[in-house]
Protein backbone atom coordinates (compact mmCIF):
# COMPACT_ATOMS: atom_id res chain seq x y z
CA UNK A 1 0.00 0.00 0.00
CA UNK A 2 1.15 3.56 -1.05
CA UNK A 3 0.64 5.31 2.75
CA UNK A 4 3.03 2.25 4.22
CA UNK A 5 5.77 3.18 1.68
CA UNK A 6 5.32 6.60 2.10
CA UNK A 7 5.48 6.59 6.12
CA UNK A 8 8.10 4.36 5.76
CA UNK A 9 9.96 6.47 3.36
CA UNK A 10 9.68 9.13 6.12
CA UNK A 11 10.80 6.94 9.03
CA UNK A 12 13.71 5.93 6.87
CA UNK A 13 14.59 9.99 6.10
CA UNK A 14 13.96 10.65 10.21
CA UNK A 15 16.73 8.04 10.88
CA UNK A 16 19.25 7.98 8.17
CA UNK A 17 21.01 11.63 7.33
CA UNK A 18 20.41 11.22 3.62
CA UNK A 19 19.55 8.29 1.15
CA UNK A 20 20.00 7.93 -2.52
CA UNK A 21 16.51 7.18 -4.71
CA UNK A 22 18.08 4.16 -5.98
CA UNK A 23 18.43 2.77 -2.47
CA UNK A 24 14.61 3.61 -1.60
CA UNK A 25 13.57 1.63 -5.21
CA UNK A 26 15.40 -0.83 -4.42
CA UNK A 27 14.31 -1.18 -1.04
CA UNK A 28 10.42 -1.28 -1.60
CA UNK A 29 10.77 -2.51 -5.15
CA UNK A 30 9.37 0.24 -7.00
CA UNK A 31 10.90 1.78 -9.70
CA UNK A 32 12.94 5.53 -9.53
CA UNK A 33 10.02 7.55 -10.90
CA UNK A 34 7.30 6.12 -8.16
CA UNK A 35 10.30 7.06 -5.32
CA UNK A 36 9.93 10.54 -7.20
CA UNK A 37 6.29 10.90 -6.63
CA UNK A 38 6.27 9.13 -3.32
CA UNK A 39 9.15 12.39 -2.31
CA UNK A 40 6.89 15.12 -4.15
CA UNK A 41 4.14 13.91 -2.19
CA UNK A 42 5.93 13.98 1.44
CA UNK A 43 6.87 17.24 0.81
CA UNK A 44 3.57 18.52 -0.39
CA UNK A 45 2.18 17.38 2.61
CA UNK A 46 4.61 19.91 4.93
CA UNK A 47 7.68 17.95 5.50
CA UNK A 48 10.79 19.70 3.51
CA UNK A 49 12.93 17.06 1.17
CA UNK A 50 15.82 18.51 -0.34
CA UNK A 51 17.52 16.57 -3.14
CA UNK A 52 21.64 16.57 -3.42
CA UNK A 53 22.61 16.06 -6.05
CA UNK A 54 26.35 14.05 -7.54
CA UNK A 55 28.08 11.19 -5.62
CA UNK A 56 26.87 10.55 -2.28
CA UNK A 57 24.18 12.50 -2.62
CA UNK A 58 20.36 11.49 -2.54
CA UNK A 59 17.20 12.39 -0.43
CA UNK A 60 17.38 14.48 3.33
CA UNK A 61 14.75 15.76 5.21
CA UNK A 62 15.68 19.64 5.65
CA UNK A 63 18.16 20.11 8.77
CA UNK A 64 16.41 21.09 12.26
CA UNK A 65 12.95 20.29 10.66
CA UNK A 66 10.48 17.85 13.09
CA UNK A 67 8.18 15.98 12.16
CA UNK A 68 4.29 18.08 12.87
CA UNK A 69 1.77 15.40 14.10
CA UNK A 70 -0.96 17.14 12.00
CA UNK A 71 0.70 16.10 9.09
CA UNK A 72 -1.13 12.70 9.46
CA UNK A 73 -4.94 12.66 10.38
CA UNK A 74 -6.57 10.75 13.02
CA UNK A 75 -7.20 7.88 10.63
CA UNK A 76 -3.93 7.96 8.95
CA UNK A 77 -2.20 7.02 12.49
CA UNK A 78 -5.04 4.28 13.49
CA UNK A 79 -4.56 2.70 10.11
CA UNK A 80 -0.75 2.74 11.28
CA UNK A 81 -0.14 1.72 14.28
CA UNK A 82 -3.08 -0.78 13.24
CA UNK A 83 -0.71 -1.89 10.60
CA UNK A 84 2.47 -1.74 12.97
CA UNK A 85 0.77 -3.88 16.02
CA UNK A 86 -0.12 -6.32 13.71
CA UNK A 87 2.99 -7.05 12.08
CA UNK A 88 4.71 -6.84 15.42
CA UNK A 89 2.57 -9.50 16.68
CA UNK A 90 3.45 -11.80 13.56
CA UNK A 91 7.40 -11.23 13.28
CA UNK A 92 8.67 -10.43 17.08
CA UNK A 93 11.50 -8.11 15.83
CA UNK A 94 12.53 -5.13 17.51
CA UNK A 95 12.08 -2.99 14.79
CA UNK A 96 8.57 -2.98 14.63
CA UNK A 97 8.23 -2.27 17.99
CA UNK A 98 10.45 0.74 17.80
CA UNK A 99 8.53 1.80 14.60
CA UNK A 100 5.53 1.53 16.92
CA UNK A 101 6.99 3.87 19.34
CA UNK A 102 7.73 6.39 16.63
CA UNK A 103 4.43 6.48 15.37
CA UNK A 104 3.03 6.78 18.85
CA UNK A 105 5.12 9.90 19.15
CA UNK A 106 2.88 11.75 16.12
CA UNK A 107 -0.12 11.39 18.40
CA UNK A 108 -1.66 14.74 19.69
CA UNK A 109 -2.51 14.12 23.50
CA UNK A 110 -6.06 14.96 23.05
CA UNK A 111 -6.17 12.35 20.37
CA UNK A 112 -4.81 9.78 21.52
CA UNK A 113 -7.19 7.74 23.32
CA UNK A 114 -9.56 8.29 19.91
CA UNK A 115 -7.04 6.67 17.62
CA UNK A 116 -6.16 3.61 20.26
CA UNK A 117 -9.81 2.39 20.27
CA UNK A 118 -9.69 2.53 16.34
CA UNK A 119 -6.28 0.81 16.01
CA UNK A 120 -7.33 -1.96 18.33
CA UNK A 121 -10.90 -2.42 16.50
CA UNK A 122 -9.19 -4.91 14.43
CA UNK A 123 -6.66 -7.75 15.98
CA UNK A 124 -4.70 -9.74 14.09
CA UNK A 125 -3.35 -13.50 15.91
CA UNK A 126 -1.54 -15.55 13.83
CA UNK A 127 -0.58 -17.81 16.13
CA UNK A 128 -1.89 -21.39 16.35
CA UNK A 129 -4.07 -22.82 18.99
CA UNK A 130 -2.06 -25.32 19.17
CA UNK A 131 0.81 -26.60 16.54
CA UNK A 132 4.73 -26.63 15.80
CA UNK A 133 6.01 -24.59 18.16
CA UNK A 134 9.06 -24.82 16.14
CA UNK A 135 8.09 -22.98 13.19
CA UNK A 136 8.61 -19.06 15.25
CA UNK A 137 11.96 -20.45 15.43
CA UNK A 138 12.66 -20.78 12.29
CA UNK A 139 10.43 -17.66 11.28
CA UNK A 140 13.51 -15.98 13.43
CA UNK A 141 16.97 -17.60 12.65
CA UNK A 142 15.53 -16.89 8.53
CA UNK A 143 14.68 -13.53 9.58
CA UNK A 144 17.95 -13.33 10.66
CA UNK A 145 19.45 -14.44 7.88
CA UNK A 146 17.73 -12.40 5.63
CA UNK A 147 18.71 -9.52 7.54
CA UNK A 148 22.52 -10.18 7.00
CA UNK A 149 22.59 -11.85 3.66
CA UNK A 150 23.78 -15.33 4.93
CA UNK A 151 23.27 -18.52 3.84
CA UNK A 152 20.96 -20.85 5.96
CA UNK A 153 21.12 -24.60 6.05
CA UNK A 154 18.42 -27.26 7.00
CA UNK A 155 16.23 -30.81 6.74
CA UNK A 156 13.43 -30.39 4.55
CA UNK A 157 10.68 -33.11 4.81
CA UNK A 158 8.66 -33.06 1.37
CA UNK A 159 4.82 -33.25 1.73
CA UNK A 160 5.61 -37.57 0.98
CA UNK A 161 7.67 -37.44 4.21
CA UNK A 162 11.33 -37.33 2.13
CA UNK A 163 14.33 -35.52 4.37
CA UNK A 164 16.47 -33.85 2.50
CA UNK A 165 19.79 -30.93 3.32
CA UNK A 166 19.46 -28.01 1.87
CA UNK A 167 21.41 -25.29 1.94
CA UNK A 168 19.98 -21.73 0.31
CA UNK A 169 20.00 -17.98 -0.23
CA UNK A 170 17.06 -16.96 1.69
CA UNK A 171 15.08 -13.68 -0.03
CA UNK A 172 11.92 -13.22 1.18
CA UNK A 173 9.10 -14.82 4.12
CA UNK A 174 5.93 -15.29 3.30
CA UNK A 175 2.72 -15.35 4.76
CA UNK A 176 -0.23 -17.58 2.91
CA UNK A 177 -3.37 -19.26 3.93
CA UNK A 178 -2.11 -19.19 7.69
CA UNK A 179 1.13 -21.21 6.95
CA UNK A 180 4.36 -19.54 6.59
CA UNK A 181 6.67 -19.90 4.14
CA UNK A 182 10.51 -19.05 3.48
CA UNK A 183 11.37 -18.04 -0.73
CA UNK A 184 14.78 -19.11 -1.61
CA UNK A 185 17.13 -20.32 -3.75
CA UNK A 186 18.05 -23.72 -3.37
CA UNK A 187 22.27 -24.70 -4.11
CA UNK A 188 20.98 -28.02 -4.01
CA UNK A 189 18.07 -27.96 -6.71
CA UNK A 190 19.86 -24.80 -8.53
CA UNK A 191 16.52 -23.15 -8.19
CA UNK A 192 14.00 -21.28 -6.66
CA UNK A 193 11.77 -23.01 -3.93
CA UNK A 194 9.07 -22.29 -1.81
CA UNK A 195 9.76 -24.33 1.49
CA UNK A 196 6.90 -24.61 4.41
CA UNK A 197 8.33 -23.28 7.52
CA UNK A 198 6.61 -26.30 9.33
CA UNK A 199 8.54 -28.87 7.49
CA UNK A 200 11.95 -27.31 8.48
CA UNK A 201 13.99 -28.71 11.05
CA UNK A 202 17.83 -28.28 11.95
CA UNK A 203 17.79 -25.01 10.86
CA UNK A 204 21.07 -23.02 11.06
CA UNK A 205 22.75 -19.75 9.57
CA UNK A 206 26.42 -20.09 7.93
CA UNK A 207 28.96 -17.60 8.00
CA UNK A 208 28.71 -17.62 4.06
CA UNK A 209 27.44 -14.98 3.14
CA UNK A 210 25.84 -14.74 -0.64
CA UNK A 211 25.68 -12.24 -3.81
CA UNK A 212 21.98 -11.32 -4.26
CA UNK A 213 20.67 -12.79 -7.38
CA UNK A 214 17.97 -11.03 -9.86
CA UNK A 215 15.20 -12.43 -7.61
CA UNK A 216 12.26 -13.79 -9.36
CA UNK A 217 9.10 -13.40 -6.97
CA UNK A 218 6.86 -16.54 -6.72
CA UNK A 219 3.64 -17.23 -7.95
CA UNK A 220 1.03 -17.15 -5.19
CA UNK A 221 -1.80 -16.86 -7.25
CA UNK A 222 -2.83 -20.17 -8.67
CA UNK A 223 -6.51 -19.00 -10.02
CA UNK A 224 -5.91 -19.82 -13.56
CA UNK A 225 -4.49 -23.23 -13.08
CA UNK A 226 -7.31 -23.59 -10.02
CA UNK A 227 -9.86 -23.79 -13.14
CA UNK A 228 -8.35 -26.31 -15.15
CA UNK A 229 -7.60 -28.99 -12.16
CA UNK A 230 -10.36 -28.50 -10.11
CA UNK A 231 -13.16 -30.10 -10.06
CA UNK A 232 -16.74 -30.45 -8.22
CA UNK A 233 -17.72 -33.22 -5.60
CA UNK A 234 -21.55 -33.60 -4.24
CA UNK A 235 -21.36 -34.28 -0.74
CA UNK A 236 -24.24 -34.93 2.11
CA UNK A 237 -23.33 -33.17 5.13
CA UNK A 238 -24.41 -33.01 9.11
CA UNK A 239 -25.42 -29.27 9.79
CA UNK A 240 -22.39 -29.93 12.41
CA UNK A 241 -19.73 -30.34 9.92
CA UNK A 242 -21.29 -26.27 8.58
CA UNK A 243 -18.57 -24.33 10.14
CA UNK A 244 -15.59 -26.27 8.70
CA UNK A 245 -16.81 -26.34 4.94
CA UNK A 246 -17.34 -23.07 5.25
CA UNK A 247 -13.50 -22.71 4.88
CA UNK A 248 -14.22 -23.82 1.16
CA UNK A 249 -17.03 -22.55 0.13
CA UNK A 250 -20.29 -20.14 0.99
CA UNK A 251 -23.99 -20.54 2.50
CA UNK A 252 -24.96 -20.24 -0.77
CA UNK A 253 -23.89 -23.83 -1.55
CA UNK A 254 -25.83 -25.42 0.95
CA UNK A 255 -28.92 -26.85 0.26
CA UNK A 256 -31.29 -28.29 2.94
CA UNK A 257 -31.61 -31.99 3.06
CA UNK A 258 -33.98 -32.75 5.83
CA UNK A 259 -33.96 -31.67 9.62
CA UNK A 260 -30.23 -32.25 10.19
CA UNK A 261 -28.30 -32.50 6.54
CA UNK A 262 -27.35 -30.22 3.94
CA UNK A 263 -26.06 -31.34 0.17
CA UNK A 264 -23.63 -29.23 -1.36
CA UNK A 265 -20.87 -29.12 -4.48
CA UNK A 266 -17.63 -29.14 -3.02
CA UNK A 267 -14.58 -27.80 -4.23
CA UNK A 268 -12.48 -30.44 -5.08
CA UNK A 269 -9.09 -31.34 -6.77
CA UNK A 270 -7.99 -35.30 -6.55
CA UNK A 271 -4.94 -35.56 -4.30
CA UNK A 272 -4.16 -36.53 -0.86
CA UNK A 273 -5.09 -33.34 0.21
CA UNK A 274 -8.80 -33.73 -0.57
CA UNK A 275 -9.35 -36.89 0.05
CA UNK A 276 -7.88 -36.87 3.56
CA UNK A 277 -10.66 -33.87 3.75
CA UNK A 278 -13.37 -35.52 2.95
CA UNK A 279 -12.50 -38.24 5.28
CA UNK A 280 -11.67 -36.15 7.96
CA UNK A 281 -15.38 -35.26 7.95
CA UNK A 282 -15.71 -38.52 9.42
CA UNK A 283 -19.58 -40.51 9.04
CA UNK A 284 -20.66 -36.93 9.23
CA UNK A 285 -20.39 -36.94 5.60
CA UNK A 286 -21.09 -38.71 2.37
CA UNK A 287 -19.45 -38.18 -0.81
CA UNK A 288 -22.35 -38.57 -3.62
CA UNK A 289 -20.41 -37.96 -6.60
CA UNK A 290 -19.23 -38.25 -8.79
CA UNK A 291 -18.37 -42.01 -8.89
CA UNK A 292 -14.91 -42.68 -9.69
CA UNK A 293 -14.27 -40.45 -6.70
CA UNK A 294 -16.85 -42.29 -4.67
CA UNK A 295 -15.12 -45.45 -5.03
CA UNK A 296 -11.80 -43.99 -4.40
CA UNK A 297 -13.55 -42.66 -0.79
CA UNK A 298 -14.49 -46.33 -0.04
CA UNK A 299 -10.97 -47.66 -1.08
CA UNK A 300 -9.29 -45.56 1.46
CA UNK A 301 -11.77 -46.39 4.28
CA UNK A 302 -11.32 -49.82 3.40
CA UNK A 303 -7.33 -49.35 3.71
CA UNK A 304 -8.01 -47.67 7.17
CA UNK A 305 -10.09 -49.98 8.51
CA UNK A 306 -7.29 -53.12 7.80
CA UNK A 307 -5.26 -51.41 9.82
CA UNK A 308 -7.46 -51.75 12.75
CA UNK A 309 -8.57 -55.42 11.60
Amino acid sequence: MRLDRLVSIIMILLDKKRIPAQELADKFEVSLRTIYRDIDAIDIAGIPIRSIPGVGGGFEIMPKYKVDSNVFSRNDLSSILLGLSSVSGIVQSDTFIHALEKVKTLIPDEHARDIEFKANQIHIDMSPWIGNIQIQNNLEVIKQALHAVKLVTFSYRDHRGNITERTVEPYQLVLKSNRWYCHSYCLTKKDYRLFRLSRISNVRTLSQSFDVRAYEKPRLDFDDRLETIQTKVKIRIHKSLVDRVLDFCTFDCLIEDGDAHYILEFPFIENDFYYNTILSFGNKCECLSPAHIRAEVINRIDAILSIYI
